[in-house]
């Protein structure tokens, strides 16, 4: 009997991450460069770490209320409300594992089967995978015609009776680009007056390198539709933590919180700690340190002739290489055998004829990663006739 045959049907759909596959080849070949995982090359705040030790000693390592203690809810309440001009109540707030944990617990939370969810692309992995296992279908809409914004005529298209929710990460992972206030007007007449949900997936938020990035959140006149993710790994460094939040409106918070319970029943207590001591600690050097890379890895890019989209935020480059004969992923597979440098196809955030760079890695690293990259560049004119 081959027991795998009655699993979850809904599982049959679901497909491995991408990212995570060309990592692993990145691990297997020797003296490889990878820029490959969203992984901040910092170590958290001091006063993060030194919180964790003191939440340890201090005995807190029992059992906590499923959505958070009060000290962090409330820390989270005035944070967005200083930060993002954005009012909640701590009782709006659900602690999670990370946003992955807060993004499950949203779609989760707001889906029927054959609901359908439209997600701009490119886009993060796992959006389409949580909505299939949730029985429900992603819609994907394409936004590289629209120069990686949203059109509001475009977008109108895909929607119909079943749309259930719209799913904005912005900036955006894989390409940096921070959605702008007329994209979120678009979405904003879209849903208006309609039963639809809009899910902000905020978490690259903080790292942007032009001023403060728009969000649908700010829309104080659509709160009853959005529910906002946010998380502390990117912007702290606090990757291995996982934890994040979810805000909802309080009827509707009422409800999630019931998928929270029982899936992860809370976030671990000695970090919840360490979260209030991140919301008031200072970024700037990291957010400069990306911003001081950024800007190399764009003088390079240009150097080779390769064009990406306008980057504003995150630490991801989205480099067009549509002209170089190969698809995204044959791309990545042979720059790993042939020059020792990994990256991400574009295929796996839906959008074909780009690689995904990340630039939260050191300096050296990633010198020498564009100079391999140059030479596969190189390498592929030469092979295709446009030297």
């Amino acid at each position: 009997m081959n027991m795998r045959e009655h699993l979850n049907t809904a599982m049959y759909d679901v497909r491995r991450s991408g990212i995570r596959e060309f990592g692993r080849l990145a691990a297997a070949t020797p003296g490889c460069v990878a820029l490959t995982l969203g992984e901040p090359d910092f170590a958290p705040p001091e006063a993060v770490t030194a919180a964790v030790a003191e939440a340890l000693a201090a005995g807190e390592t029992h059992y906590i209320p499923n959505n958070g203690i009060r000290p962090l809810l409330e820390a989270i309440a005035a944070f967005e409300k200083r930060e993002n001009g954005f009012e909640c109540s701590p009782d709006e707030i659900i602690v999670t594992a990370g946003a992955t944990g807060a993004l499950f617990t949203a779609l989760f939370g707001i889906l029927n089967p054959g609901d359908e969810v439209i997600i701009p692309s490119p886009a993060f992995v796992l959006y389409a995978e949580i909505v299939r296992m949730a029985r429900a279908v992603p819609v994907e809409y394409n936004t590289k015609a629209d120069g990686f914004q949203i059109n509001g005529e475009h977008l109108k298209a895909l929607m119909n009776d079943k749309t259930k929710a719209i799913l904005l990460n912005t900036p955006n992972n894989p390409t940096g680009t921070v959605y702008t206030s007329e994209s979120l007007q678009a979405v904003r007449e879209a849903v208006a007056g309609k039963p639809v949900f809009v899910i902000c997936d905020d978490v690259y938020r903080q790292l942007c390198y032009e001023g403060k990035a728009p969000s649908f959140a700010d829309f104080a006149d659509m709160r009853e539709q959005t529910l906002l993710v946010q998380s502390f790994s990117k912007p702290y460094a606090m990757t291995g933590f996982r934890v994040g939040y979810l805000i909802a409106p309080a009827e509707v918070k009422e409800r999630l919180e019931l998928i929270h319970q029982y899936t992860v029943v809370s976030a671990p207590a000695p970090f919840q700690r360490a979260c209030i001591a991140a919301l008031n600690s200072d970024i700037s050097v990291m957010r400069q340190t990306y911003a001081e890379r950024r800007k190399y890895m764009l003088s390079r890019l240009k150097k080779m002739g390769l064009q990406a989209p306008q980057n504003k935020g995150a630490f991801y480059l989205f480099p067009d290489i549509s002209g170089l004969g190969l698809t995204s992923e044959m791309f990545c597979r042979r720059m790993i055998q042939e020059e020792g440098l990994a990256a991400t196809p574009g295929v796996f955030f839906g959008t074909e004829g780009h690689i995904r760079l990340t630039y939260c890695y050191e300096m050296a690293a990633l010198r020498e990663g564009m100079d391999r990259l140059e030479r596969f560049v190189n390498r592929l004119r030469k092979e295709n006739g446009a030297d």
